[in-house]
């Protein structure tokens, strides 16, 4: 889940699948036209429309209908131009995005910087209520769409100019060095003219710029079918004629179908099945690195978490690859960074020895802490059984480490979970989640611990490194002041990374071309089995 600002949905992202029902049949032995069709396993979208959705689910549907201005280089993390030409600044305040010439939506009308112009100013307007509203506050303008007060007194941000139907240029509110990586993210594609007659008609049945189209009606807690698409004029061309995105209530049902053929790709088998997965589908076993982060934060604004040792000591009495080993089948990475390992900047034990399992170390910060009096209370949501048995394992070897013998868990509704914490009423430790948005250092340590954290941790010099490295003349100017940033945040321990999720893709003998990477699922390039 997100934790920070506006961004309930993410929950559902870092959740395991909650709704919806098995769909359709094996799409084996398909005749005609569905003999080059594949399907993929999914759980219900909430929306269909890219500025209203951060849910992993839509957007490996959107991904397929959509091209964002860039996407993410695999290898390095870098952007890579998609339906941009080019994005430069002189100044990293001042931004030219040229349009590629030539794109289409898949309804024939062209696609221009008006088209971006148009979606962004629908996702920014604070009345829509869409999800990914707050990606454009860092964009002049942004304020007068989302007044405290009253209604806006426009629907424009002022911060974007179309210069002619390839160039729109972006003035932001402040330098921001990490400004192209963001464009890759979903909530910057384009929206066609049509889309604005009825746009709750239109998350029903999207019309995107990228290389598949729908194919027929959004069959809810069913299907979603898309096609490949006439119009694409793209570098992501599509080598099956169609998928078929299978609606399941929970990934277990979906991987009994995977290994019985009734679907041809899953790519998040159940960590516990991993195994037996890596045995029964051998080299069509990928385990793919992810972005995604478990962390156990602090309200530190409760005086008894005040002490940075306490904290510390935490860390050091959590031995996180047993629990990993006992609760994932060491299918998840212990981690010793706030980042994930495929972001530039990660260093692999930027931790050090605050995050090494040390009970005898631990227990000797804990008393020179002044130790924990009361009930510890360990707060998580219901979303996954996995949440409560690794919180389990944690509050037995705080009490066997540290010696806290009153420790209760408190399980919370997943739809109450967010505005919990949003609200501060956790009395204790609470499990955290990130979903990564985009690759940058940013992307985790501003919005998790920078300005109005859900854990009341303030620090001085950790805000004025972000802001240094928002502003740096470049990405890789950058790093070294997000590092900094990192090891002040570290130091202090308010929240202690734990894990960083690994994904498990599986899939069926119909299809090659597999190559599930940490930001696309790249479905274009899978190819269905001929014969």
């Amino acid at each position: 889940m997100r934790v920070t600002r506006s961004r309930t949905a993410a929950l559902a992202a870092a959740a395991i699948m909650l709704s919806g029902g098995c769909g359709g049949s094996s799409s084996g032995g398909a005749k005609g036209a569905d003999a080059d069709r594949f399907s993929v396993a999914l759980t219900e979208p909430d929306h269909l429309t890219p500025g209203n959705t951060s849910s992993d689910y839509s957007i490996t549907v959107l991904d397929t209908l959509f091209e964002t201005p860039v996407s993410i280089d695999a290898a390095g993390g870098r952007p890579v131009m998609r339906a941009a030409e080019s994005v430069t600044s002189t100044d990293q305040k001042v931004w030219t995005i040229k349009i590629r010439q030539g794109g289409v939506f898949s309804d024939g009308e062209p696609v221009t910087a008006q088209s971006f112009a148009d979606s962004w100013n629908a996702t920014a307007y604070g009345p829509n209520g869409w999800t990914n509203n707050y990606y454009f506050a860092n964009i002049e303008g942004y304020d007068k769409l989302n007044p405290a007060n009253g209604d806006p007194s426009t629907d424009r941000l002022s911060g974007l100019k179309v210069v002619d139907d390839h160039t729109l240029e972006v003035t932001l509110t402040a330098p921001f060095s990490q400004f192209p990586i963001t464009l890759a993210y979903i909530a910057f594609a384009p929206m066609p003219k049509a889309a604005f007659a009825d746009l709750k008609a239109y998350d029903q049945a999207p019309v995107g710029n990228g290389p598949f189209v729908l194919d027929g009606a959004w069959e809810h807690d069913r299907q979603i079918k898309v096609k490949r698409s006439p119009s694409y004029n793209g570098e992501r061309r599509a080598k099956a004629g169609a998928v078929t995105f299978r609606i399941y209530a929970g990934r277990d049902t979906a991987y009994t179908d995977l290994r019985a053929g009734r679907v041809d790709l899953l790519t998040t088998i159940p960590p516990a099945s991993t195994a037996e997965a890596q045995r029964l589908l051998g080299d069509r076993f990928l385990r793919t690195p992810d972005g995604t982060m478990d962390y156990l934060g602090f309200p530190t604004f409760d005086k008894r978490f005040a002490s940075r040792d306490l904290r510390r000591a935490f860390s050091m009495a959590i031995d996180r690859k047993a629990i990993v080993d006992a609760v994932y089948d060491g299918a998840f990475k212990p981690m010793a960074s706030l980042l994930a390992p495929l972001v530039p900047g990660y260093r692999e034990n930027a931790c050090g020895e605050a995050c090494a399992y040390d009970p005898a170390g631990a227990k000797a910060l804990f008393d020179q802490a002044g130790g924990f009096s009361g009930t510890l209370t360990l707060w998580f949501s219901n979303a996954d059984p996995s949440y409560e048995q690794w919180m389990t394992a944690v509050a037995n070897q705080l009490k066997q480490n540290l010696g806290i013998s009153d420790i209760k868990l408190r399980k919370v509704p997943a739809s109450d979970y967010l505005s919990s914490l949003r609200e501060r009423k956790e009395d204790g430790p609470y499990r955290n989640n990130w979903v990564m948005d985009y690759p940058s250092p940013q992307d985790y340590l501003e919005y998790m611990w920078g300005a109005g954290n859900r854990m009341g941790w303030e620090n001085k010099e950790f805000d004025d490194l972000i802001k240094q490295a928002d502003s740096a003349p470049g990405l890789d100017a950058s790093l070294p002041l997000y590092q900094k940033a990192e090891d002040v945040a570290l130091a202090e321990m308010p929240m202690i990374p734990l894990w960083n999720w690994q994904n498990q893709v599986g899939f069926s003998t119909r299809i090659s071309g597999v190559d599930v990477t940490p930001y696309s699922k790249n479905l274009y390039a899978i190819s269905v089995k001929q014969g």
